[in-house]
């Protein structure tokens, strides 16, 4: 863990993530600074909750995640290099780990999970943006239910990419991967994916003799 810093560092790190957000410089001292944290998970909440919602149906499982997500990056900030991309790829990095593992991860009490619960991000207009949110990805259930047959891998990188919107080289360093593997198995997955779409529409035309 890094040492507490000095009282002068402190406000000149808050300051700083209040005009530029959490840089690299200080994403590791989330985990020991509420300030810091603050700043950090106001500027990216919106960000995992859309990675979240796109993946779970559920208000209640969505602001867990949510919640799981943020104590996963508190807890493993200390451990955060640049190399590992910048600080919203390494924290959606964490989110794609945490979605993938739900099931497990559900079960799971968190040392710290009293610090920020799922149901304390939920005030009346986070429950309506969640809620907007859910049901603005429930309409692209057919999308999903197309990718799910493709292979976890692929499926991942064309997710980071095309849904959540990173670079190619952002998306391969969330999903630790090299560069190259990941641009092949987008291709491979837009591929396969124009070729699901195709065949379900070509299924769902209605026949012209009834």
């Amino acid at each position: 863990m890094p040492n507490p810093p000095s009282a002068l560092s402190r406000r000149l790190s808050v300051v700083a993530a209040r005009e530029r957000g959490v840089g690299a410089e200080q994403l590791r001292l989330i985990g020991i600074d509420p300030d810091i944290f603050e700043i950090f998970y106001r500027e990216h909440v919106e960000a995992v909750q859309r990675f979240v919602v796109r993946r779970v149906g559920d208000r209640e499982r969505a602001a867990d995640l949510t919640s799981e997500i943020f104590l996963a990056a508190m807890d493993s900030a200390h451990k955060y290099r640049p190399r590992r991309g910048a600080p919203r790829t390494w924290l959606l990095g964490i989110a794609r780990t945490l979605v993938a593992n739900e099931s497990r991860q559900r079960d799971r009490q968190r040392a710290g999970e009293g610090r920020l619960r799922g149901s304390a991000l939920l005030d009346e207009d986070d429950a309506a943006r969640l809620d907007a949110r859910i049901d603005a990805a429930a309409r692209s259930r057919q999308l999903y239910r197309a990718m799910d047959r493709l292979p976890r891998s692929e499926r991942t990188i064309l997710e980071l990419v095309a849904i959540d919107e990173l670079s190619l080289e952002e998306a391969a360093a969330a999903a630790g991967m090299h560069s190259a593997t990941a641009r092949v198995r987008l291709h491979r997955a837009r591929r396969k994916l124009r070729t699901e779409l195709e065949t379900a529409a070509t299924s769902q035309t209605p026949n012209e003799e009834l």
